[in-house]
């Protein structure tokens, strides 16, 4: 490793400079801090971004975004060979009413666990708690209604158990349903 510090990368090695940073990190990353990290404004790093996504359209890798963060997550395609190699074989399976909660969620976002109850018509505080063990849903403060509830929203790992980029890549809902109030 070299002592010299690093100058800003060119916009032809930045998307590269980014894949280096989001491999090793541990966690999810915002645009603004791998910008930092590179030395580039943020328009530059969205750009840079964007590019490497579409490197990735052909490999076994996805650029995978929430709309604030990104990470490298497997193509959703190879993700039985990875499950094979680490010996998870097939995953667990979500049940009809984890699926339904999964979906207000994932539509409503962020909402209460009183809209989804709203929604489903039967109390999801189960549902909810094992959505949340599993990693899918993450509490992301409290509504400013009375008694302050939890507001969850999807996480990075529900878009990859999804194989879905963004959640802007969600398929719309049919028509004759009604459409969430909440925007994403």
């Amino acid at each position: 490793m070299s002592d010299r510090q690093p100058g800003p990368p060119s916009a032809n090695e930045l998307p590269w400079v980014f894949e280096a940073l989001l491999f090793v990190s541990e966690e999810p990353q915002t645009a603004g801090a791998l910008a930092r990290a590179a030395g580039v404004g943020e328009g530059s790093a969205r750009k840079a971004l964007q590019r490497l996504a579409a490197e990735y359209e052909a490999r076994g890798l996805r650029l995978q975004e929430d709309g604030q963060r990104y990470q490298l997550v497997t193509a959703p395609e190879y993700a039985p060979y990875v499950a094979e190699l680490l010996g998870q074989g097939p995953g667990q399976r979500l049940s009809r009413a984890a699926l339904e909660t999964l979906t207000i969620i994932a539509y409503r976002q962020p909402c209460t666990r009183a809209e989804i109850e709203g929604i489903r018509g039967v109390n999801s505080d189960r549902l909810v708690a094992m959505l949340e063990g599993r990693g899918l849903i993450e509490n992301t403060g409290q509504a400013d209604a009375p008694g302050r509830p939890k507001l969850y929203r999807t996480t990075m790992r529900f878009l990859e158990h999804f194989g879905i980029r963004s959640p802007r890549d969600l398929p719309p809902l049919p028509e004759d349903e009604p459409q969430p109030e909440a925007a994403m």
